[in-house]
Formats: C-alpha cells, sequence, structure tokens
C-alpha cells in the first residue's frame, strides 16, 4: 500500500513545535507533501533537514517568511524537479516533484488571491501557467499524484457557506470551472471525491482563524490528492485528520493499491 500525506504547514517552525513529526513518522507514509513552509534552508534545524527514516527535500521562496513547498520520502527518488520555467512562481516556491520509477508525486501551492486584487490577477497567472504542465504531465505515460494546497474549493459541497462566498477568491466561477476542466478534460481524477462523492463537512481541510471558525467546523476544503487515471483507479482510502491541528489546515491521507519500487529508509 502506498500512503501519500498532504498538508499545507502555515509554517514549518510552527507546525514541528506542535509536534508534526511524530504525528507524520506514526502515520508510516511513503511521501508527505508540505506546503507553505514559511522558512529558508538557513532557518531549518537538522531534524528539518534530515528527519529520521525520511529524506526531505524542500524547494524554499526567496522572500523570507513566505511560500514555499517540501517532500518527505521514505524511498530516495530518482529524480526532483522544482522549477516550472517561470521566474516570478520560480522563485516563491510553489513546486517540487519526486519521481520514482514511473510514479511521480508533486508538492503544489497555488496562490490565494484573498489578500488583494493583485494576488488575484497572480493567481490567474498560475493556473494560466500550471494547466498546461498538469495537461502534459497527465499524457506522459506516467502515474502522476499532484498533491497541494489548490485555494479552490471546487463544488458547493466543499464549503460550508457556498452561498455567501460566492464572489470570493476561493470560490469564483471562473476558479472552479478551471477545476472543471482539469478533471473533465485534463485526465485527471480528484482523488477524494472519488471516494467520497457526498462527504461534506468531514472534507473540510482549511478552517479560517477569525470567530469560531474551527469550532464549528466553518470549513473550506482546499487540499486535494489529483491522480492519473491508472493509480487514481487504485486509491482504497482518503481520510481528513482532526484529532490534533498543525495548522489551519488539516493534513489529507491516502492509501493507493500501488507498488512503490526501492526499498525504503530504516
Amino acid at each position: 500500500m502506498l500512503r501519500i500525506i498532504t498538508l499545507n504547514l502555515n509554517g514549518i517552525r510552527s507546525a514541528w513545535r506542535k509536534g508534526l513529526l511524530s504525528w507524520a513518522r506514526a502515520q508510516n507514509p511513503d511521501v508527505v507533501c508540505v506546503q507553505e513552509l514559511k522558512a529558508q534552508h538557513a532557518d531549518l534545524d537538522e531534524e528539518m533537514k534530515t528527519p529520521a527514516g525520511l529524506y526531505a527535500y524542500y524547494r524554499c521562496a526567496e522572500r523570507r517568511g513566505y511560500s514555499g513547498v517540501g517532500l518527505w520520502c521514505r524511498v530516495k527518488p530518482d529524480r526532483l524537479v522544482n522549477l516550472l520555467g517561470d521566474t516570478e512562481f520560480d522563485l516563491e516556491g510553489r513546486y517540487l516533484r519526486a519521481d520514482f520509477g514511473n510514479l511521480s508525486v508533486v508538492s503544489l501551492y497555488q496562490p490565494s488571491g484573498s489578500s488583494s486584487e493583485l494576488r488575484q490577477e497572480a493567481k490567474f497567472r498560475f493556473m494560466d501557467l500550471i494547466y498546461p504542465h498538469l495537461l502534459e504531465l497527465a499524457s506522459s505515460g506516467r502515474d502522476v499524484i499532484v498533491c497541494g494546497d489548490w485555494n479552490i474549493a471546487h463544488q458547493e459541497i466543499d464549503l460550508k457557506n457556498s452561498r455567501s462566498n460566492r464572489k470570493n477568491s476561493g470560490f469564483l466561477p471562473e476558479e472552479r470551472a478551471w477545476v472543471s476542466r482539469l478533471l473533465n478534460e485534463g485526465g485527471w481524477c480528484d482523488v477524494y471525491r472519488k471516494l467520497h462523492p457526498v462527504a461534506t463537512e468531514d472534507a473540510y481541510t482549511w478552517w479560517s482563524n477569525r470567530g469560531q471558525a474551527w469550532a464549528n467546523n466553518v470549513g473550506w476544503r482546499l487540499d486535494y490528492q489529483l491522480a492519473t487515471p491508472l493509480i487514481s483507479s487504485q486509491a482504497k482510502r482518503a481520510a481528513v485528520f482532526k484529532g490534533q491541528r498543525f495548522s489551519d489546515h488539516a493534513p489529507l491521507t491516502i492509501d493507493y493499491e500501488y507498488p512503490l519500487r526501492a526499498e525504503r529508509m530504516d
């Protein structure tokens, strides 16, 4: 069984202090995809750089305390890719891919547009950039899982208050249509929704820090694992963990009946 976890950390150092590594190791994952490091390599302590039993790789943002993605892998990858070929977003550290034989696992952090119109425009630029890249990956013949914080709730069942958020970033009609095109025309499968087509409140992965959003479960489903057809057909279990808070997001774990080549690190 191949176990993949994805989690937006909202700061790796903060999540670490809350016991993230102990929890993650106890899940016995093959790959953990993390986003929003809010740190650079110089800010990481030795345990973060080399967590026991895992190979750790990071693509940090050039700007301090901002963005960044990472991968923790039980098996050493054959190849790493950390560039999209776009200066604006490569400097923000939003993409990291690991190849294991014919399997590729990607940690991706799509921009949020909620802070300003300028950032929403940047989000649209990133969507325009990543869409053809994802189409290319889907048609490559490889088995691919793209994990991350997409900053889009696709359907009305993916957030608590859909009616009041229709004009807000993360639930805009053009954002939702973009996800639909990716799934319907791009050859990708939303694995959680495949396994839980009608789940609502159990599916949320993000809660605002304002008010009592967490206590009242006023959440959004923003974190996804999108997979190509063969490996998505082998997904057996998907769950959002809410037993402990490491950030304003919750970890999404999916198990696939898929052999991972090579031996695990002891």
